[in-house]
């Protein structure tokens, strides 16, 4: 730990999201100290600050120029990273203190301004998704971790404390980093609601659909966790079904946008994954790639659009 500091150094939460309150509560649980829960403004924001700050048996600030806290984390909207530590960096004295930020794409650097009044910094970013109305526990939960050495040491101790495993991540694989965690999460969740559309055409609805998916999704996941991504892969594509892979395409013809994802995904299948009749699909989803684009040439031309159009 950093000298003179506690054990469990008193911790500022600056910002009130989804994250910024689920770190809170689980440092809290854990027999960690909140000292300040500090919002950007007056208002709603000092509103929710006020909530969350009574959740944990802390104070709600706007002016942080009496903070006492040893460890402040942003918990705020990458944009706003930069702003919030050039924001605070004139109200208190930083030598000594640790300054954490908690973007899986941004680096430590984005509190330059603090790592130059004194302070040691870090980006420390669990790999787990947080939205309004769940609190996940960030036991077991991986946090990917870079910046100055003497941060990342008390973030090793904070993260061991809530039950998580911290590794360490280089500057320039975060984008990538990043890029797998989009992919993990929202784009699953998005695959998730072009499900749903699919479904449709199938005569289900939406809450229909997503009762009857849930054992499907579920055993998939314990498959994948078993058996990695190749043992759990299923379905027509592995069998070279091409038939019925030809099936799905037409009858997508009426969800472009989730035929699009099919084609993506199938051929990210081929690629990754054991298919028999490889070359055969290949050349049906180039052939429906082709005609979609064909499609698209002809409502363009009925707008009157065929020349910005004519190189796709």
């Amino acid at each position: 730990m950093l000298p003179g500091m506690a054990a469990r150094p008193l911790v500022a939460i600056v910002g009130t999201g989804n994250l910024g309150t689920a770190l809170a509560l689980s440092l809290q649980r854990v027999g960690y100290t909140i000292g300040a829960v500090i919002a950007r403004s007056r208002g709603a924001s000092l509103g929710k600050a006020q909530r969350l700050a009574t959740l944990v048996g802390a104070r709600a600030l706007t002016d942080a120029s009496d903070l006492r806290a040893e460890v402040i984390w942003f918990c705020v909207p990458d944009a706003e990273i930069a702003r919030a530590a050039r924001a605070l960096a004139g109200k208190i004295e930083w030598k000594g203190r640790v300054a954490l930020h908690s973007s899986g794409a941004l680096t430590s650097d984005e509190l330059a301004v603090l790592r130059r009044g004194g302070a040691s910094v870090a980006s420390v970013h669990p790999l787990m998704t947080f939205v309004r109305g769940s609190r996940p526990a960030l036991a077991g939960v991986p946090f990917a971790v870079e910046g100055d050495a003497r941060a990342v040491r008390v973030v090793r101790r904070l993260v061991e404390d809530l039950g998580g495993r911290a590794y360490s991540i280089r500057k320039n694989d975060k984008a990538a980093y990043h890029a797998w965690g989009t992919f993990a999460s929202p784009l699953f969740t998005a695959l998730l609601a072009t499900t749903e559309q699919v479904a449709a055409l199938a005569g289900v609805n939406r809450k229909a659909a997503k009762r009857r998916m849930i054992p499907i999704l579920l055993q998939t996941l314990a498959n994948y966790a078993a058996f990695d991504a190749a043992g759990a892969f299923s379905g027509p594509i592995v069998r070279g079904d091409v038939a019925t892979v030809k099936q799905h395409l037409r009858v997508l013809r009426s969800l472009p946008a989730a035929r699009e994802v099919y084609s993506a995904l199938a051929r990210s299948a081929l690629q990754y994954l054991p298919a028999k009749n490889k070359s055969v699909l290949k050349r049906l989803l180039d052939a429906g790639e082709f005609d979609s684009r064909r499609r698209l040439r002809r409502k363009a031309a009925t707008l009157g659009l065929g020349r910005r159009l004519g190189s796709i």
